[in-house]
């Protein structure tokens, strides 16, 4: 049984149906990329996994770890161990990284966490992501670049520890330095902590540095494609459109088999 289980998603927005019938496992230890083109419902499907009350749920399910949380409330999936690294993250003046990430280590404990303790964790962290300490100081996101930004965001990810990790398109607008930092963070903390992820994204270029085990083509709200990490290389060669066409055959066909069969 896979740690993350998503069985016959459908999701819509007032009246539009974006997810059409998504399923997919993750389990901790394993990276995903689930990639499409623009509008496929791939931020849908990031933001339905951790509660977003814009979208709504008209059938399917959502398993972690053995519960249900499709109805769950965001805070209880992150404290459950599902995180969101957002395509643009938020600025919080007057909140320092360390503080908000000692925050958010508090929320998921019964009782805070020590001074010393935290302090070794976040030193911890610094050296396995080759962050400069000053950098903790600062206020968080405020006046970031968009590397730095994402760099806060991998720091998050290693004090969390979360099971699985969602990046929703966390490598757009980064340049090739940023790209990098983005990728080696997510990749060490799956070699120390066994950190499971789903990497999505419309490019191929981050999914050159840290490679996924298992790659998923969304289109149209349906998942069309699924394998390993051949699928980028013939994206690489042939683009969406090649294999949108070959879907819309396929389920053309299937159609008309349901039709001659009734």
């Amino acid at each position: 049984m896979a740690d993350l289980e998503i069985r016959d998603l459908h999701v819509r927005t007032e009246d539009h149906e974006i997810l059409r019938g998504v399923d997919l496992d993750i389990s901790r230890g394993e990276i995903h990329a689930l990639m499409g083109p623009n509008g496929s419902g791939k931020s849908t499907l990031a933001n339905t996994l951790l509660g977003h009350p814009t979208y709504e749920i008209s059938e399917g399910t959502i398993t972690f770890k053995g519960e249900d949380i499709t109805e769950a409330e965001p805070h209880e999936r992150a404290k459950a161990g599902l995180f969101l690294a957002f395509q643009y993250p938020v600025s919080i003046p007057g909140v320092s990284v360390a503080n908000f990430l000692r925050m958010a280590i508090n929320a998921k404990r019964d009782e805070p966490i020590q001074v010393k303790e935290f302090r070794t964790q976040l030193q911890h962290a610094i050296e396995l992501l080759d962050v400069d300490k000053a950098f903790t100081s600062r206020h968080l996101n405020d006046g970031f670049s968009g590397g730095e930004k994402k760099r806060a965001e991998i720091l998050q990810m290693a004090m969390l520890a979360p099971d699985i990790a969602i990046l929703d398109e966390t490598d757009s607008g980064l340049d090739i330095d940023a790209l990098r930092t983005v990728a080696e963070g997510v990749q060490r903390l799956h070699d120390e902590q066994g950190l499971g992820a789903l990497i999505i994204t419309h490019y191929q270029r981050i999914l050159h540095y840290v490679k996924p085990q298992f790659v998923h083509i969304l289109m149209d709200g349906r998942i069309v494609l699924e394998g390993g990490v051949e699928l980028v290389e013939r994206l690489e060669r042939e683009g969406y459109d090649q294999i949108r066409q070959e879907f819309g055959a396929a389920e053309a066909g299937a159609l008309a088999a349901g039709d001659s069969g009734a």
